[in-house]
């Protein structure tokens, strides 16, 4: 059996209201927070970037599943905020967690699906009997330029799962992907901020890719996402993730354990993982998971996870520690738009 072995989280506590950001640009803060569905997002502290969000979720996992850092055989780190644009993040990552010299190591970047990008690298790793376990990261300190629509969304975030074939909690039943060059949001190299295509990353984007995915791994499976005990979507906002399960038939109580967004925003490549680990963190064993992650540009990752009676044992370590998704959404502290501002370097 090839599946999650053991996961991890790390939300910073910093939150910025919707509102707040709404305010300062003379908009109706109840109009912004109805259309997106978000009431605040998570922020970073000024000491804080992808990599270090990175190893507080990697730590956790570590520490969760009982497992030895050495015996990671390949790490790979999904974001659109790597800090370095020459200087790989898996390998700082790997160094501060001390998994050694003998494993693969690669970032990875496909807006907000690199996260997913890299379960499916390590599956197949482990899948092919070249390694025994690998650790797949989804980290972001999400970039938006100020006033713009993204800025209300855009959040900080991580979630690290690890992926082997021994003490497996959730079996990975099956995978696939569907890409496509629809170039709805980018950022040149030495842009700052990256734009997008408005409206146009509703339909043409997310929805097609995300419905599309979700086809490929019924088709590949026999089991639709209503046919799942729940369901996780990738969560740009509040609105797409609910809109997408009920085009594909999904009810509110497959999806309701999974959606961070409303509390936190949307953290890009740790979203679906995130969302995920939630999940996990509230659910029993022989649960059947629907997944698709969504990445502009654009592709989805789709799988198919069934729990199993070792998931308990992580679940009572992570709420023991207050390390599980909900604890460290209610770990929180307001700041205003200036403070905003001057964590995230903008002024």
């Amino acid at each position: 059996m090839i599946g999650l072995v053991s996961y991890g989280t790390y939300i910073p506590r910093y939150r910025l209201p919707v509102g707040e950001i709404a305010a300062v640009w003379g908009k109706n803060p109840s109009e912004i927070i109805s259309s997106l569905g978000v009431n605040e997002k998570s922020v970073p502290a000024p000491d804080e970037d992808a990599v270090t969000l990175a190893i507080e979720a990697a730590r956790s996992a570590l520490i969760h599943g009982n497992i030895d850092a050495k015996s990671i055989g390949a790490l790979f780190v999904g974001s659109e905020s790597h800090p370095y644009a020459v200087n790989p993040t898996s390998t700082i990552v790997g160094e501060l967690l001390g998994v050694g010299r003998d494993y693969l190591a690669s970032d990875m970047e496909f807006a907000c699906k690199a996260g997913t990008a890299g379960m499916q690298a390590v599956a197949g790793l482990v899948a092919s009997g070249n390694i025994k376990s690998g650790m797949a990261i989804g980290t972001d300190t999400a970039q938006s330029k100020p006033h713009d629509v993204l800025e209300y969304t855009s959040a900080a975030a991580s979630a690290a799962c690890i992926i082997g074939n021994d003490h497996v909690i959730a079996e990975l039943v099956s995978y696939t992907s569907y890409s496509s060059d629809t170039p709805d949001f980018w950022r040149r190299d030495g842009i700052r901020y990256p734009s997008h295509a408005g409206r146009f990353t509703g339909e043409p984007a997310y929805f097609a890719h995300v419905t599309g995915a979700a086809g490929f791994l019924s088709k590949k499976t026999g089991v639709e996402p209503k046919d799942a005990d729940y369901c996780v979507f990738h969560m740009p906002n509040g609105k797409f993730p609910r809109d997408v399960a009920r085009r594909l038939g999904c009810t509110k109580e497959q999806i309701a354990p999974s959606l961070t967004v409303d509390r936190i925003g949307n953290p890009y490549s740790a979203s679906a993982m995130l969302g995920f680990c939630a999940l996990l963190d509230a659910i029993p064993s022989g649960k059947t998971i629907f997944m698709v992650s969504y990445g502009s540009g654009a592709g989805s990752d789709a799988f198919l996870w069934k729990t199993t009676k070792r998931l308990s044992e992580i679940q009572k370590k992570r709420k023991a520690m207050k390390a599980d998704v909900e604890n460290q959404i209610a770990n929180r502290k307001q700041i205003s738009y200036t403070e905003y501002l001057k964590y995230t370097h903008k002024i």
